[in-house]
Formats: C-alpha cells, sequence, structure tokens
C-alpha cells in the first residue's frame, strides 16, 4: 500500500498538462490546451486539458479525469502503478510495504505479465554486466557496435544466458509463476519441458509510450542458420507488435521538440541516431508500417522523415508504407543513405553536424522519391511511365487535404512533364472509382446482414437530468463564491390590497442557497451519481472554505471522476471551434452566478410542479379517488406554478 501522505505529496506535485504532454502534442488554447484525442482516431483536435482546474476531458470518446485517471486510461495503469509513475516523474519517495509473494500472486492477468517482464528486463541487464558470461558475448557485442556504457543503460540492454532454462529457472526461484511466464512469451512450455526463448541473445526490451517493458527483441549472435537473427516477443494482452514503436518512450519528447520524426527500420538505428544526438527517432522493429504506429506519431508531429539504407531490396515495397502515412494527413519525406549504409552504419561513421546536414539535404518531398524510383524502372517505357504517373496519382488520392493534394498534382506535372488537366482527371477517376466501391461494399454489407431499417424517433431531452447535472456543474464552479441573491416575496400594496412580487435582498454561499431552496422544497436528485455528487460536494464545501475541484477530483473513483470532468469541461468544447474568431463570444457565467442559480432552481421547480399536475390528473381516472380533492391540490399547484413563473420571468429578464 502507498501510505496517504506519498499520494497528497503526487496530487500537489503533479501537473496534469505536462504529464499528458508527454503522450499528446498540445497547443494553448486559451487558458485551456488541446490535441488530438489519444483515444480515438480524429483529424480535429477535441482533446482539452485544463493546467487551473488540473483536469481533462475528451470529447470524442467520453472519457476525462484527473493525472491519475489519464495514465489509468492511457497506459492501462493500476492506481498505485499511476501514482508511482508520477512520484518517478517527480523525485518523489513512495512510501509503501514490499509486495509478497501472494499478493503478487493475487494481482490481475495484465499486472502478472507486466511484474514478469520488468523482473526479466532486470534479470537481463544483470546477467550482462555481472557475469563473465555476459560481459564477453552481450556487452562486448554492444560495445562493437559502438555504444557507450551510459546508451546501453539508458536503453537498458541485456544479456540472455546460453543455457536452455536459466532465466526460468530464476523467474520460478522467485516467485512468478509459470502461467505469466509462458504467456508473455519468455518460457516456452513443450511436453511439459520448459526453455528460454531468448536463449543465448542479446536482449532489446521495447517500452510502451510510458516507459514499461511490453516485450523484448532478442538478436541471436552464433552463425546458426536454423535460427532466426532476430526473434520478438510473442503476441499477448501486453504486447502488441503492431501498436508499438520501439524507441518511441525516449523519442517522444525529442519529437514534439523538433516537429518532426525520423522513421527507421531496426534497434540498433534507433539506438545509434540516438547516441549520435538525433534522439527523434523510432522504429518499425521490421515489421510493415500499421496505421496504429502512425497515429503514435500523430499524436506528437505531423511530419514524418522515412529513412532507407541505400541498397535496401524492398524499397519499392516500402512505398505502401507511404500512402497509408499519407491517408493520416501527415506530411512524409524520404531519405536514403548511400550505397552499403543503412542508418546505424552512416551515424557511427559521421559526427552529429556531419549527420544532421546530410539528412536535412537528402531528404526529399515523397513525390520526389517516388518519382525518382518509379522513373528510373520505367526509363524509355511509355507504358511503364504511364504506371508509374498513375501509381503517383494513386499517392496523391490518400491524401485528404485538397489543397495539399492540387499542390501535389502541380508537382507531378512539373517532374514527369505531363499537364495538370490530365492529372487531375486521372486523379478524380481514382477518387470515383474508390467512392464507389466504398458504397458497393457499404451495400454488400446491408444485405448481408439484412438490416431492417425504422425511422428513429427523435430523442427527447430529459429536463430533470440536464437540470441536476446544472446544480451540480454550479456547485463545483461556484459553491463557495458568495453572492447577492434576490428573492421575489409577495407582499400587499397597502393603496390597493393588490399582491405584488418584491425584492428581498439576501447574501450568502452559493451551495447555502441550493441546499436551502432545495431542502424547502423537498426536492430530491433522481439521478444517483448526481444524488451521490451532490451530497458530497455540500459536505465538503461545508467543511472545508478552501475546496478545489482539484482535491476534489482527486478523491473521486474513477467513473465519478470522469462524470465530475464532463461536467467542469462542458463549456470547454466551444474552445475547440474557436468562437471567438467567428465574433462569438460566449457569455462569462461570473458576470450573473446569482442569476444563473436562481434560475436554475425556479425551472426545476416549476418542472416538478408540471411533473406532479400531470400524476394528479392520471389520478383523477381511478374510481377510488376523490376527484375533488385532486383537482383543488391541482389548482394550488398551477397557482404556485404561476407564482414561480412570474419569479423565473423577472429572473431571466433582467439581472438580480
Amino acid at each position: 500500500m502507498i501510505s496517504k501522505s506519498t499520494i497528497e505529496h503526487v496530487f500537489e506535485t503533479a501537473r496534469v498538462e505536462e504529464v499528458i504532454g508527454d503522450f499528446v502534442t498540445l497547443k494553448k488554447s486559451g487558458t485551456n490546451f488541446k490535441g488530438l484525442s489519444p483515444f480515438s482516431d480524429e483529424r480535429t483536435p477535441s482533446f482539452m486539458v485544463s493546467p487551473v482546474k488540473q483536469i481533462w476531458k475528451d470529447f470524442s470518446s467520453g472519457k476525462g479525469g484527473n493525472v491519475v485517471t489519464f495514465l489509468m486510461e492511457h497506459e492501462h495503469f493500476t492506481y498505485p502503478e499511476a501514482i508511482k509513475y508520477l512520484a518517478k516523474k517527480y523525485n518523489i519517495d513512495v512510501e509503501e510495504t514490499e509486495q509478497t509473494n501472494e499478493q503478487k500472486e493475487e494481482a490481475n492477468e495484465r499486472e502478472s505479465m507486466y511484474l514478469v517482464s520488468e523482473f526479466a528486463n532486470d534479470y537481463f541487464q544483470k546477467v550482462m554486466f555481472k557475469t563473465d558470461q555476459g560481459q564477453a558475448i552481450g556487452l562486448s557485442y554492444f560495445k562493437e557496435r559502438g555504444f557507450t556504457n551510459e546508451t546501453i543503460k539508458k536503453f537498458q540492454l541485456g544479456y540472455s544466458p546460453d543455457e536452455w532454462q536459466a532465466f526460468t529457472d530464476e523467474a520460478v526461484k522467485k516467485g512468478y509463476q509459470m502461467e505469466f511466464l509462458e504467456k508473455t512469451g519468455l518460457t516456452i512450455v513443450k511436453d511439459n519441458k520448459t526453455f528460454d526463448r531468448f536463449k543465448g541473445r542479446v536482449m532489446f526490451p521495447i517500452h510502451s509510450m510510458s516507459g514499461r517493458v511490453l516485450g523484448f527483441g532478442g538478436r541471436i549472435l552464433t552463425n546458426d542458420k536454423k535460427a532466426a537473427k532476430y526473434l520478438n516477443s510473442p503476441e499477448s494482452t501486453i504486447y502488441h507488435k503492431s501498436k508499438v514503436l520501439y524507441g518511441l518512450y525516449h523519442a517522444k519528447q525529442s519529437i514534439a521538440k523538433e516537429d518532426n520524426c525520423f522513421l527507421v527500420e531496426g534497434y540498433t538505428d534507433v539506438i545509434q541516431f540516438h547516441q549520435s544526438g538525433i534522439k527523434n527517432v523510432v522504429a518499425s522493429s521490421g515489421t510493415a508500417l500499421t496505421p496504429e504506429q502512425i497515429r503514435l506519431i500523430n499524436r506528437l508531429t505531423k511530419n514524418i522523415t522515412v529513412l532507407f539504407d541505400g541498397d535496401a531490396a524492398g524499397i519499392r515495397a516500402s512505398l505502401r508504407g507511404i500512402d497509408l502515412i499519407l491517408e493520416q494527413g501527415m506530411n512524409v519525406r524520404v531519405c536514403t543513405f548511400p550505397n552499403g549504409e543503412d542508418p546505424d552504419s552512416f551515424a557511427k561513421q559521421n559526427t552529429y553536424e556531419e549527420l544532421n546536414t546530410f539528412l536535412n539535404e537528402n531528404a526529399k518531398d515523397f513525390i520526389q522519391f517516388k518519382a525518382s524510383i518509379l522513373v528510373e524502372e520505367a526509363k524509355n517505357d511509355p507504358i511503364k511511365k504511364a504506371e508509374t504517373i498513375r501509381d503517383i496519382v494513386n499517392s496523391i488520392s490518400k491524401i485528404p487535404d485538397s489543397i495539399k493534394r492540387e499542390v501535389y498534382v502541380q508537382e507531378c506535372s512539373r517532374i514527369m512533364d505531363i499537364s495538370e488537366n490530365v492529372l487531375f482527371s486521372t486523379l478524380a477517376q481514382i477518387s470515383k472509382k474508390e467512392h464507389q466501391q466504398a458504397n458497393k461494399d457499404f451495400k454488400k454489407e446491408q444485405k448481408a446482414f439484412e438490416v431492417v431499417r425504422q425511422e428513429q424517433p427523435k430523442q427527447k431531452i430529459d429536463i430533470q437530468y440536464e437540470l441536476e447535472r446544472k446544480i451540480i456543474e454550479i456547485l463545483l464552479l461556484y459553491g463557495n463564491e458568495t453572492e447577492d441573491f434576490e428573492d421575489l416575496v409577495l407582499k400587499e400594496d397597502e393603496n390597493t390590497n393588490e399582491l405584488k412580487l418584491e425584492p428581498v435582498i439576501n447574501t450568502s454561499k452559493v451551495f447555502e442557497k441550493i441546499y436551502l431552496d432545495l431542502q424547502e422544497d423537498e426536492m430530491q436528485f433522481t439521478n444517483p451519481n448526481f444524488k451521490s455528487l451532490y451530497y458530497t460536494l455540500i459536505d465538503n464545501l461545508h467543511q472545508n472554505q478552501d475546496f478545489s475541484t482539484r482535491d476534489f477530483v482527486s478523491k473521486l473513483s474513477q467513473d465519478m471522476a470522469s462524470e465530475v470532468t464532463t461536467i467542469l469541461m462542458n463549456d470547454e468544447r466551444y474552445n475547440l471551434h474557436d468562437w471567438e474568431r467567428n465574433h462569438i463570444v460566449p457569455k462569462d457565467k461570473n458576470e450573473t452566478i446569482a442569476q444563473l442559480v436562481s434560475q436554475t432552481i425556479l425551472s426545476l421547480r416549476c418542472y416538478l410542479i408540471d411533473k406532479k399536475v400531470a400524476e394528479y390528473k392520471n389520478d383523477t381516472l381511478r374510481e377510488d379517488v376523490n376527484v375533488k380533492g385532486v383537482l383543488e391540490d391541482v389548482r394550488d399547484y398551477l397557482g404556485l406554478k404561476m407564482l414561480l413563473s412570474r419569479k423565473l420571468g423577472k429572473v431571466v429578464g433582467g439581472k438580480i
């Protein structure tokens, strides 16, 4: 268990915009920050972070909360793990009791797999640095590659002993279950025998964006032709190869800062570049680039520079990855190294200045690069040249932005010496064909499922839900504010003997006004979440004069925290659309807090009266009911409704 004082220290120190900024590129938007949702695929920002309230809200997925709930949602941390991550980030000592073997066994599957992976990572490093075999084989290999001790430790490189089950035996001895050793792929179980998957290999741990070990890549050092040169952890609950980029944990801040990401193929390419001083580099780890991997980069920058080996036989096949990047609305440049060189060897042989200059001078726009590759293949063959042009136009068709498409058509026209009209016509044909195919697929899908379409009734607004929600919002934002409330009371005019509404000013806290008004009419919340939040808020506001939403949210459950942040960030969604730029300025509620409170309470009372009157009208249809008595009650309620409506009209019509 983590001590309460540690948790409080973490919440006091951690800044939500700093933590989320490690995972999402945030841009200033008024007093808030906005960015692309890390939980859904989008091109228009719908993710808001409030430094003042220390909360975040993702309007595309509906998720929201504080700094801890973000880590729990994004990194799938448990609550203690999120606290530990923040403590490490802000150099806070964590007071806790050490986990026993029994507690390790009770951990859920996902957490157990993380624990096993972390243990393996530590084990492989210790073997390499503290055993004769590790130093002679593993460490010497990395030294030969030109890696310094600092680099080796930074990337947590290691070595798995060339023994059948050295790692497995050590893990079992330390209390880790065979079930999770097998599920992570670290141990192979076959015919009741166990084997270390990475026996005799140098180890490259693969980290999540937050630094958790998800899996491993292992390189064999012998000339065994039957064994794969590189071996990766198998797919598991925590490791999905298509959704991970090697080096992203170490590169994310540089990618955001440089506003560009270099994409390479292998582990050593990343490490050598990083050691040379270029840190905004990641690798697809030898796999074909996937949309999920591209979206990881898209959160941090819109610019990707793809680096190819000088003699890479698969350059043409790799062009498909460029099309995928274009589909995501990103900007692509391509750079190839001289024949016989790859990013690893070139970075090793050149200084930072030489490497940086080479990348700047040789990175080409994707159109120029693709044209140079394909034109070389086509040479003087008219048919192949036509196919080449169509291939390039097909790539341009992937770009979602129409202005960019037109600019690239003009560039292609210049490079390929062909009229723009022909290219635009071809582009239109491709787009039309894709549109027709999409419609065809859609119709086929509809037919396959035999969906019976029914006209959906218009969704009715739940007035009571909205009003209860508004009361919670007012308490969260203004609960401790002191306001002058005008209460309209009926008084008899001395001259005419008529009843008139006269104002009486009462000064009180907002939460006290709301509590007393609701108590007076014995009004109850119908929504269970709002009911729970209401009483919790009233209690907190009553006991704490320094009430802050940040502290309040930090003590709520994840579900409740999400509910509260949704309410708190509701107004922030308008900032996403830059209303002020269009001369639409939402009214500042701080100017009319008293009016807002009175209007909301009066509206709720009027609604409940209407609801009660409707119930009474239904009662008159029953034979066992005293109709006369019911009608008298209805008359009284309607009279009260009229009075409240007059009050509401005055509140809405003029400032109190």
